[in-house]
């Protein structure tokens, strides 16, 4: 993988804004069309976890990437949804490649979780505040990130149109012990 210094500061600026803004509502009221929850939330409408306060899909999403099934990640997206992990600068279209690039991730990293801290609602999208977390294979340490996600959701908030992932990949090679420029092993 080529080192992108540009790209990379974009990603995190964005990831910044992102987090800054979800923080910058989550002090003020929402909007009337806003709900901002916790995982700890309750009282939530049917499409919603009411055990976890998040939108099901949220939870779906969650419970795919921490489990073995790449197929359930992929399920959970619109016949012609995408994939963005804006950190590594790709982009899956459809099912099939959405649940490839899980497969992918499975090979890559032991241990590959994610843990919902806070999901914001916008009309049809979702703001999810996460850690990333895992162990790169052949890496000498473990990593936990904070990971920002923004879904976006078909009318009936059921499944996921896009998926706009934002970490700090420079983070995850250091906490991991591996160099700036380390790419993962061809496929």
């Amino acid at each position: 993988m080529v080192f992108r210094p540009i790209r990379l500061l974009m990603v995190v600026s964005a990831a910044a804004a992102l987090c800054a803004a979800a923080a910058t509502v989550s002090a003020a009221a929402p909007a009337p069309t806003t709900a901002t929850v916790s995982a700890s939330g309750s009282g939530v409408p049917a499409v919603w976890d009411a055990g976890r306060g998040v939108p099901r899909v949220v939870s779906a999403w969650a419970r795919a990437w921490n489990g073995g099934d790449p197929q359930a990640l992929g399920a959970l997206f619109t016949a012609d949804g995408t994939y963005t992990d804006e950190a590594v600068g790709v982009t899956f279209r459809g099912r099939g490649e959405i649940a490839g690039w899980k497969a992918r991730a499975d090979t890559l990293i032991d241990h590959v979780h994610v843990t919902v801290r806070t999901a914001r609602v916008q009309g049809d999208r979702v703001t999810v505040q996460a850690v990333y977390s895992g162990h790169l294979k052949g890496a000498p340490r473990p990593f936990a990130v904070a990971m920002t996600t923004v879904l976006g959701l078909d009318r009936g908030h059921c499944r996921i149109v896009f998926d706009q992932d934002h970490y700090s990949l420079a983070e995850v090679l250091s906490q991991s012990g591996l160099p700036a420029d380390w790419t993962p092993p061809a496929a």
